[in-house]
């Protein structure tokens, strides 16, 4: 018997809790002569086995046969107060069946160990608050899964006003190109964060220093609305230059496009407004899924003003412009 398999190994293991200790008989057999060798040692046992069955406190008396590896083992588990008392009389009637099948031709390998065996089979009641755990710990890591990893706000607006600079550029030549007065497109930096959406819009409109290396805003003669989705909301800002004001109410204009799924107006003032629409998976909203219907709305807006050109039937020539128009 191993002494790192026995029990007091597993007594040195406080972890591994155990209440029966069990004693294995093993020896390998031969399939020569039809498994004559297989055949003696069970009549072997069975010269035993009411011996050992009737051992005080016994729990229990299992044989195992392999035909693959041609093992048997007989393995008896006890309480380990009946074990150590079996212990102390030295297995009886261990010394015999050993002695007996260690003479049978064909038989191998005849070996002993004592080992801790439990039944850890669940009851139903334990079944369920291990699922129940499972569950709860599968659920807790996917929400760790998706949370977002802690961002530099310094750095995130960094982000957001480079994006909204380097758009500016490309606001300023396509308006120009196609003569327009006003212009609706979505960015990606500010995630639905409506402050971020606003440092991210100004930018657009900041004067571009022709001296620069890497030409930055100079769309602020252009009117635009501009949408940024995130999980929770899809956030939107409307301006208007001060020279376009007396045609279009920049209240007026982003109120009509947030009507359309029950959205609000969080700031508003001559130039800048603000809006956002909350998710809904009720309503099926959906920042992602409605933004474009929402750049479309606004283009129709200024078309019933005469400030957007008309929609002359011809998909190619409509003019809404999201993420995908402008390289990044």
């Amino acid at each position: 018997s191993s002494p790192r398999c026995g029990p007091r190994f597993a007594e040195a293991m406080p972890f591994v809790k155990f209440e029966h200790i069990a004693r294995e008989w093993r020896l390998k057999w031969s399939a020569d002569a039809d498994n004559a060798s297989l055949m003696l040692a069970q009549a072997q046992l069975e010269e035993v086995l009411a011996d050992v069955s009737s051992i005080e406190g016994v729990a229990s008396v299992q044989r195992v046969v392999c035909g693959g590896c041609q093992d048997f083992k007989v393995v008896t588990k006890l309480p380990e107060k009946a074990f150590k008392e079996w212990e102390a009389k030295a297995f009886e009637p261990e010394a015999a069946f050993l002695e007996a099948v260690k003479k049978i031709p064909g038989i191998s390998a005849v070996e002993t160990q004592t080992y801790t065996l439990e039944e850890v089979k669940l009851n139903k009641k334990d079944i369920k608050k291990a699922q129940d755990k499972k569950e709860k710990e599968q659920g807790e890591g996917e929400t760790k899964k998706d949370e977002k990893p802690l961002v530099d706000p310094i750095k995130k607006k960094k982000a957001v006003i480079k994006e909204g600079g380097k758009r500016g550029v490309e606001i300023e030549g396509a308006a120009d190109m196609g003569g327009l007065q006003f212009f609706c497109t979505s960015v990606d930096e500010p995630e639905g964060d409506i402050e971020l959406l606003l440092h991210s819009v100004k930018a657009m409109n900041e004067k571009s220093d022709p001296t620069e290396e890497e030409r930055k805003g100079g769309s602020g003669h252009v009117g635009k609305m501009v949408f940024s989705a995130g999980v929770e909301q899809l956030a939107i800002v409307a301006y208007v230059p001060e020279d376009k004001q007396p045609e279009l109410d920049c209240k007026e204009w982003i109120e009509k496009v947030l009507s359309l799924f029950g959205g609000k107006v969080v700031t508003d003032a001559k130039d800048y407004c603000q809006g956002v629409i909350a998710t809904d998976s009720n309503k099926n909203i959906f920042p992602l899924k409605i933004r474009e219907a929402l750049i479309l709305e606004a283009n129709n807006f200024l078309r019933k003003k005469g400030l957007f050109p008309e929609d002359n039937g011809d998909d190619d020539d409509e003019m809404v412009f999201g993420d995908d128009d402008f390289p990044s």
